[in-house]
């Protein structure tokens, strides 16, 4: 039997639960490339590779790894959990700061897992991989210290985003989330005229520039804003303590938060 609690997550705006009117239509169902079972490969990896480049360049990576490192700081050898980790580029920087950390490197994609996993950071005997379910992870409670999930929870619609953060909370003790920050009405509505400016310069080759454009459009459209998160924590646990961490001065386009059970 659906609740009207369940309800009220399953039609609630990315803006969150007090959202405007403007900003409740600057939303899309639409899914991303990398989402849809009809896109090639080939397409997927262009903008996996894509967004893996400009993270690297932009070090975005570094600074996501530099929340990791003080979550777990104090801790000897942390167990941590990347969700969507892609190529893998996030769990490199973790393991170059933290000489003691213990990996587990996941992604929806087997594609994306396999190429991690033949590659030198799979070998890393710190370092295991695995096919990983965001929503429906198979490991026993409080198996991690830490889990992250990077540039990704936008991915996932409100009902299928409160399972995610059950889980995450349920196997970790801390769950981290490092996204796209909800640009306000105006900022969305520019958009089309704004990200196609910024990808045509970074990106090459053309098809994969073309593939970026479309799952960064939609993926600002679908981005949560702080209410939406704090419902969101709410809703998968009614003891749920939801922290928004300072935002580095040179990243002000990403919203990092964590997500921790009261004992």
């Amino acid at each position: 039997m659906t609740t009207p609690a369940a309800l009220a997550i399953e039609s609630m705006p990315r803006g969150g639960p007090d959202s405007s009117w403007l900003d409740r239509r600057l939303q899309t169902d639409v899914l991303e490339y990398i989402d849809r079972y009809d896109v090639p490969d080939e397409t997927k990896q262009y903008v996996v590779t894509a967004l893996d480049d400009m993270g690297t360049r932009n070090g975005t990576h570094e600074t996501i790894a530099g929340y990791v490192v003080n979550l777990v700081a104090g801790i000897d050898k942390p167990r941590i959990l990347e969700l969507g980790a892609g190529h893998g580029r996030l769990s490199e920087q973790i393991l170059r700061l933290h000489p003691t950390a213990e990996l587990t490197i996941s992604d929806l994609d087997p594609h994306s897992v396999h190429n991690v996993a033949s590659g030198p950071l799979g070998r890393n005997p710190r370092v295991r991989t695995k096919v990983v379910d965001a929503t429906n992870i198979n490991d026993p409670d409080n198996s991690y210290d830490l889990v992250v999930f990077a540039y990704a929870f936008h991915h996932l619609p409100p009902s299928v985003a409160v399972n995610a953060i059950a889980d995450a909370t349920r196997v970790g003790k801390t769950f981290l989330i490092v996204d796209l920050m909800r640009w306000p009405s105006l900022g969305l509505l520019l958009m089309p005229l704004v990200i196609p400016l910024i990808i045509a310069v970074r990106v090459r080759p053309l098809a994969a520039a073309r593939a970026v454009m479309h799952d960064a459009l939609i993926s600002h459209l679908r981005a949560y804003s702080p209410s939406a998160f704090t419902a969101l924590g709410k809703a998968a646990h009614p003891e749920m303590r939801v922290e928004f961490l300072p935002r580095p001065k040179f990243r002000p386009r990403a919203r990092a938060l964590i997500f921790r059970r009261t004992p």
